[in-house]
């Protein structure tokens, strides 16, 4: 009868405490349990248990928090956020160079002496013989700022984006219950070290499997996190441009305007017929073919739309003078016959 009893009691601490892991609170837990005589692992710790006592850590009573002082609370609240604020900074950058090989070294160079490294790197070369290249740079939060001011220094930044993202409900929600699973692993283990009943230890070991798993996977979370806030994540587009985009700092005139719109619609002319020539010189086998594939369903298509009309008036009227002439042929006799 005992042990039914304490196989019971048993289940209802691992009960309350799966409850307490799953509340993931930072205040502590709060379970209790009924006292009976045969719950040995939880109340002969510290023989009895009462309200706001702890009892080696297994059970612990309400307790109400300190209370800050109203001055205290007031100046303190605002640069307490912000210095335990965890934040997530991400920046996007589209760059023109007209010296791309010295270009890319010099960016390489900048997030080695920022104390970054680059998680991913990729140059495309195109069919105009300019060159592309994409960038995935990590750099410490502490420096964020300081890189993106350098890339303008060798580079010409034609567009940029940052932003920022404040993490700080999430990564202290998964901190505290990874405590609290810290927690509840320490008191299993405490169980199942006074535990010597063979059901009682079964159910104990299943119960730590699980909590090892939440540890696990709460842990990978946070380094997850800490990444992210530790090193900022910049998105660079690097192009190899024959001129750099023109940055007026001033308002231009109308004839500035007009003159600029000029020159540029001559040399995107010229651009585009380069790209004609170009792609002419890359596909001409295959031009060639489409233009047999056209001529000759042109003449196809010419002949059954003739085919269709009928002969023309000038072949009616050839037509028609030949067959007279055939039938006066056909009345002549072409022997003489004999007379009677």
């Amino acid at each position: 009868m005992n042990r039914k009893f304490g196989a019971l009691a048993l289940a209802a601490l691992l009960a309350a405490l799966t409850l307490t892991a799953c509340g993931g609170s930072a205040k502590g837990d709060t379970a209790a349990a009924s006292p009976s005589g045969s719950m040995d692992y939880a109340y002969e710790m510290e023989g009895g248990y009462g309200g706001g006592e702890d009892f080696g850590g297994l059970f612990y009573g309400p307790q109400e928090p300190e209370a800050a002082s109203p001055d205290e609370g007031e100046t303190n609240a605002g640069e307490d956020r912000l210095a335990n604020a965890k934040m997530i900074y991400s920046a996007s950058i589209e760059a023109q160079t007209m010296e791309f090989d010295t270009c890319a070294a010099d960016l390489e160079t900048l997030v080695e002496q920022t104390g970054g490294y680059l998680e991913y790197a990729s140059v495309h070369s195109y069919g105009d013989g300019y060159r592309s290249g994409s960038y995935t740079a990590r750099i410490p939060a502490a420096r964020f700022t300081l890189f993106l001011k350098s890339v303008g220094d060798i580079a010409h930044v034609t567009w940029q984006e940052k932003s920022s993202e404040n993490i700080s409900e999430a990564y202290y929600d998964l901190e505290s219950r990874l405590t609290t699973q810290r927690t509840k692993m320490e008191r299993l283990q405490a169980l199942l070290a006074r535990a010597e009943n063979m059901e009682d230890i079964i159910t104990i070991e299943s119960a730590i499997a699980e909590t090892e798993y939440q540890i696990e996977q709460l842990t990978g979370s946070l380094r997850h996190y800490d990444a992210l806030v530790d090193f900022s994540t910049i998105q660079i587009q690097l192009r190899e441009v024959a001129r750099l985009s023109d940055v007026e700092t001033t308002p231009p005139s109308f004839s500035t305007r007009l003159s600029a719109a000029f020159s540029g619609g001559l040399v995107n002319f010229g651009d585009i017929l380069q790209w004609i020539a170009i792609f002419a010189a890359y596909n001409w086998i295959w031009l060639l073919v489409l233009a047999g594939i056209v001529l000759i369903a042109v003449r196809t298509a010419r002949r059954r739309a003739e085919r269709q009309a009928g002969p023309s008036p000038e072949e009616e009227r050839q037509g028609f003078s030949l067959g007279r002439k055939k039938r006066k042929d056909a009345k002549k006799p072409d022997d003489k016959q004999p007379k009677d």
